[in-house]
């Protein structure tokens, strides 16, 4: 029977690409891209020539059935996203969804994606964390933001180099300036960066000097001295 495969792309570093990826977007029928011209270049370095499908947040709702019956009809299928692993921050949950529903088999390869390197990199615990990725720009932003600032797992966020600074000034202001961070940029490029700090600390680092690149922040969980304190002042009162 065919099936839907999930296959990561590198997020920067075109060796990072796996030899079973390699084999599987070599042997489908489809390649469902989210934009086909970036992943033209990277199945042009690969050798690769498919037929390409764009799926996107814009299309994924309308297309998902169709792909669905396409994979019934016997034809395998790859999904894969710019950069990264599909279903992270990008387009995927539908269609695995859609195809599981159908009782279509679904494959998702291990690969690249930008949160675990920069999360290891950053030195905070690994053993609990939670990966928010991109936080609600506008409604409903305030509100997450508050319940995590009790959270005591390390947390992960994708953010735009252009909303970095913002974001730091808020995080310090609900998670306290001297809450331990860091900020990787530019992962498995030529000008990766991994920059640690208290979240005052970054905020003046990264004013003074745009980032520039796809930014992950990694921000330390609520130490136990303070949710100590909070319970014995909530006792209190």
């Amino acid at each position: 029977m065919a099936r839907l495969y999930l296959v990561p792309t590198p997020i920067g570093n075109m060796d990072d690409i796996t030899l079973r990826a390699v084999k599987v977007l070599s042997s489908v029928d489809v390649i469902l891209a989210e934009d086909t011209r970036t992943s033209q270049v990277l199945l042009k370095h690969l050798g690769i020539e498919k037929k390409m499908w764009s799926h996107h947040k814009f299309n994924e709702h309308a297309a998902v059935e169709a792909v669905a019956q396409t994979i019934v009809g016997g034809q395998n299928i790859a999904l894969i996203s710019d950069a990264g692993t599909p279903g992270i921050s990008d387009p995927g949950f539908l269609l695995v969804r859609t195809c599981i529903e159908h009782g279509i088999d679904v494959e998702t390869l291990p690969g690249a994606t930008a949160f675990v390197p920069a999360l290891i990199d950053s030195g905070f615990p690994c053993d609990r964390f939670c990966f928010e990725g991109f936080l609600p720009p506008k409604k409903g932003r305030s509100k997450r933001l508050q319940q995590l600032a009790t959270e005591e797992r390390t947390m992960i966020f994708y953010e735009s180099p252009y909303r970095l600074v913002k974001t730091l000034e808020q995080f310090a202001e609900l998670f306290g300036g001297d809450r331990p961070a860091s900020v990787s940029r530019e992962l498995t490029k030529k000008f990766e960066e991994t920059v640690r700090g208290s979240l005052a600390e970054l905020t003046r680092r990264f004013s003074d000097r745009e980032p520039k690149g796809e930014i992950v922040l990694i921000v330390a969980g609520k130490p136990r001295r303070e949710r100590t304190d909070d319970r014995s002042n909530h006792e209190t009162e």
